[in-house]
């Protein structure tokens, strides 16, 4: 985050699109290691959440012009939440969780790290749509089919794309979950959100969509559109937008 301010790739998320509401993954920085501009923009309340113990790692914010009723931070589970993955703000009339998930690369440890806080997660959910509608948005860290990177067949036995992580997500599809870019967009192919940056990938857009915004099957009605700003730089990923009437 501290990088993607000094190359001036922050400022114009505000100045250009104009976001309600602005979700960041992957900060890696506490709030105290940010200059004031981005601590604190104008127009906008914004919460901050980190690691308890490893600096300069995982790390995600939420700017929003409206106050929030009440802000969560963590998924409820002591280990799952001391690397600051997850925050949550709730509205009159729906939740917004923004969430880094883990990578599920490292090793066995890490790959089961990164399932259970997928089995949290959910479980996380489902409880919070019991009460209102839930719009949940980040770095998933999978691509949940063929279409959805561009060397599926190369990449079936690396993290990111193993079966049993899109067997979670095949699980969060079936209990209703809506991937938005998909209810507007259900056979585009070549779009993607993150490219590695060592082999230049992402000049030959072979990339991964592993960014996604879901919504709780009551707000299904309600998402009129859906951007992959591709061509916005300053990360390995790149912006999403949502268009949502709440």
């Amino acid at each position: 985050m501290r990088a993607t301010y000094k190359q001036g790739n922050f400022d114009p998320l505000f100045t250009n699109y104009d976001p309600y509401i602005l979700c960041l993954q992957e900060t890696k920085a506490t709030a105290e290691q940010l200059p004031e501009a981005v601590r604190e923009v104008f127009g906008y309340d914004a919460y901050f959440s980190w690691p308890e113990v490893k600096k300069g790692y995982s790390g995600v914010a939420i700017y929003t012009k409206e106050k929030s009723l009440n802000v969560t931070f963590g998924i409820g589970l002591k280990g799952l939440d001391d690397e600051g993955r997850t925050i949550t703000a709730e509205y009159k009339d729906f939740y917004l969780i923004t969430c880094y998930f883990p990578n599920g690369g490292g090793g066995p440890e890490r790959l089961d790290f990164k399932l259970r806080f997928y089995d949290q997660f959910l479980n996380y959910i489902e409880i919070l749509k019991k009460s209102k509608p839930v719009i949940f948005c980040g770095d998933v860290n999978t691509a949940h089919t063929e279409i959805d990177l561009a060397r599926p067949k190369e990449n079936v036995m690396n993290t990111g794309f193993l079966p049993i992580e899109r067997a979670w997500m095949d699980k969060l599809v079936d209990k209703g979950w809506i991937d938005a870019f998909r209810l507007l967009y259900p056979d585009k192919k070549d779009t993607y959100t993150y490219w590695d940056q060592k082999t230049a990938s992402r000049e030959r857009n072979v990339g991964w969509r592993i960014d996604y915004f879901f919504v709780s099957q009551d707000l299904k009605e309600k998402v009129t559109d859906f951007q992959t700003l591709k061509d916005y730089y300053g990360s390995d990923h790149c912006p999403i937008v949502l268009d949502i009437e709440i």
